[in-house]
């Protein structure tokens, strides 16, 4: 992917808009599916309490993800105190799921598949820049990124899959900042 093909965000008469070629639309489609794919094993590892199936609740695990990625994504709610930790999670994890699927649909449903312009409401906007950090942050992580100067290793396989993962996140990187830059003006 290269910044040449795609035209980056622009506020345009209240709407932010961007055109995407369909092989960039294809891959940021992909890539959202394989989060919300991510974030659907963790919402099917949901608590079977008896009392909270009577009652309609939902309840996550006590415990963190063990996959990294979704660690990262589902971060733990109290620092330094793990019981505490566990019981916020166990009560609002299934909303940060449920509210991150949320975006990751209105992406999906405002992205034309074949390719094209997407022209983005502010609320809309706000949805692709949550999401395109979530997948972000996922690929950060498989990637081991840990600050913005990042490089990948020098003897990394030019044609390789790290450095094709590396080119995905530093291409994501400018259209999400693309996007929140024309979110600011």
């Amino acid at each position: 992917m290269t910044r040449s093909k795609m035209r980056l965000f622009a506020r345009r008469f209240g709407r932010y808009s961007a055109v995407f070629e369909r092989e960039e639309a294809t891959l940021i489609s992909d890539l959202v599916d394989q989060v919300r794919q991510m974030l659907a094993g963790r919402r099917a590892e949901s608590s079977a309490d008896p009392l909270a199936r009577m009652t309609g609740m939902v309840l996550a695990p006590g415990t963190p993800p063990t996959d990294p990625a979704l660690a990262r994504l589902l971060p733990d709610f109290h620092a330094s105190d793990t019981e505490l930790a566990a019981g916020i999670r166990m009560l609002r994890e299934p909303d940060l799921i449920a509210m991150k699927d949320a975006s990751a649909v209105t992406l999906l449903d405002s992205l034309p598949r074949g390719g094209g312009a997407v022209h983005l409401d502010a609320e809309t906007a706000q949805a692709w820049v949550s999401t395109l950090n979530d997948v972000r942050l996922a690929l950060g992580v498989r990637l081991d990124i840990k600050d913005d100067d990042y490089e990948p290793p020098a003897d990394a396989d030019p044609e390789g899959m790290q450095m094709a993962i590396f080119a995905t996140y530093r291409w994501l990187s400018a259209v999400q900042d693309s996007l929140v830059t024309a979110l600011l003006d």
